[in-house]
């Protein structure tokens, strides 16, 4: 249970921890910003998410937004949070957390910060982003040269929100990120599906479909075996994800949405 609470608070959209590794030949090169004047979320938006295993709740997860200044630069802090609850959370305690500062001017990340509390497992790191020198600098590792643009995980997802997901899509697009994440270059690919309407607690959402590429025999039995729905309207918040794993199904579906930028206008009744 644990990985799918990792995968879902660090970033819902671009949860490949079993992607594929990049060819030594192989760049991820995102366009200089800004690529459009959108900007999908506030100050304020709160996001909560139940992970299901068939009818067991095992999980639950939050993205939040909430605007602060670090080192006199205003950002915006993303923070994502996941977390066992009942059964799960007596077997296998999760209390996992990813937060990410980015600058509101640029929009570029300027920090990134990853907590992870698995049983008796911990982890904590943060990395500071030199955007004049094209370098990270991580609290365990030290200094490391990375390509220019590349983002944290959190800051990838929120990045896609503004200036990926949108009508200009062609089906079968590769949206492709680099970014750094467990100190390592880490290459993110999403596969666009097409349009789909899904069935919600709040009526039928129309939605921009997603499919993560997947590497293939770890615990998946295709590519295409994550599936993300992204809202239809200017907020492109996430509605659900869906793992189709070889131990079953997981699902993890949006339960409530505040402070949104934008009136939630995918629903069709």
């Amino acid at each position: 249970m644990n990985r799918f609470i990792i995968l879902f608070s660090a970033l819902i959209t671009c949860a490949t921890i079993w992607a594929d590794e990049p060819e030594k030949n192989d760049t991820i090169f995102i366009p200089p910003y800004p690529l459009t004047s959108h900007q999908a979320y506030q100050d304020g938006e709160l996001l909560a998410y139940t992970l299901d295993y068939g009818f067991v709740t095992g999980g639950k997860a939050y993205l939040s937004v909430n605007d602060t200044v670090i080192n006199g630069t205003k950002t915006h802090h993303i923070i994502g949070r996941g977390e066992t609850v009942g059964l799960a959370d007596v077997l296998y305690k999760i209390r996992d957390r990813y937060e990410s500062f980015i600058d509101v001017e640029t929009q570029w990340p300027v920090k990134a910060v990853r907590s992870i509390r698995e049983g008796r497992y911990k982890y904590y790191n943060e990395v500071s982003y030199n955007r004049d020198s094209s370098q990270v600098i991580s609290k365990k590792t030290g200094v490391h040269n990375v390509q220019e643009g590349i983002l944290d995980i959190l800051s990838a997802f929120y990045f896609a929100r503004n200036h990926k997901f949108n009508n200009n899509l062609q089906k079968g697009e590769v949206i492709e990120f680099m970014t750094y994440f467990s100190d390592e270059n880490f290459p993110l690919r999403i596969r666009y599906k097409g349009i789909e309407t899904i069935k919600t607690e709040f009526g039928k959402v129309e939605c921009y479909k997603f499919s993560p590429v997947t590497e293939v025999g770890r615990a998946f039995k295709t590519e295409d075996d994550m599936q993300v729905w992204i809202s239809k309207d200017d907020n492109r918040i996430p509605i659900r994800v869906r793992f189709n794993l070889k131990v079953g199904a997981f699902t993890c579906d949006l339960e409530s949405f505040n402070g949104i930028k934008h009136p939630f206008s995918s629903i069709q009744f």
